[in-house]
């Protein structure tokens, strides 16, 4: 009886994480779960007995990208160039942001939802991944010491929410993480001695 249990609360895992990736590639991280336990074919009771929180159901949804966006960061340290590794790997994360709905809010952080006890594992795995990325970087002198992954993430998840609504969302948001990186001033030498020649 156990097992079949069991067999069956699977069944309705899968199917519930088939049906919300599908409801929030529609409609973001506002899918609604009653319409998700709906298409699935379960109570809402189920759905939260599995995903008690929003936050566990976007987690679930985003995992299969984050485990991409590790591997690649795994393949891109060791590198030639520290710095073009790191940016490498955060346009990437830019890219799937702006294009997997529901990424950005997944690594969002929530101070409200959040506790040490339930820390967001997709941010957690994202941190570690790029953590070596971050630290040759920085080690070369190619990055400024006392930034974090954090940090970058933070930046990735807001550039990502302030463009999702965008005509082109992939490509403004790349715009602004190359802006981001290049920072405002204007390239080429600006001290004040090459103004007066």
């Amino acid at each position: 009886m156990a097992d079949r249990q069991r067999s069956d609360a699977r069944r309705n895992y899968t199917r519930i994480l088939a049906v919300a990736e599908e409801e929030v590639a529609a409609h973001g991280a506002d899918a609604s779960l009653e319409q998700i336990a709906r298409i699935a074919g379960v109570g809402s009771a189920t759905v939260r007995r599995h995903f008690p929180t929003r936050r566990a159901l976007l987690e679930a949804v985003s995992r299969t990208r984050i485990e991409a966006l590790s591997v690649r960061a795994h393949d891109l340290t060791g590198g030639e160039d520290s710095r073009e590794a790191l940016l490498e790997w955060l346009s990437d994360v830019v890219a799937y942001s702006a294009s997997a709905r529901g990424l950005a809010a997944a690594l969002a952080y929530d101070g409200a939802q959040l506790d040490p006890v339930h820390e967001n594992s997709c941010t957690a795995t994202l941190e570690e991944a790029g953590a070596p990325l971050l630290h040759r970087a920085v080690q070369d002198g190619a990055v400024e010491p006392g930034v974090t992954v954090a940090d970058l993430i933070t930046l990735v998840v807001g550039i990502a929410l302030a463009t999702e609504h965008h005509p082109d969302p992939a490509a403004e948001a790349d715009r602004l993480f190359r802006l981001t990186v290049a920072g405002l001033s204007p390239h080429g030498p600006v001290s004040s001695t090459a103004t007066h020649h």
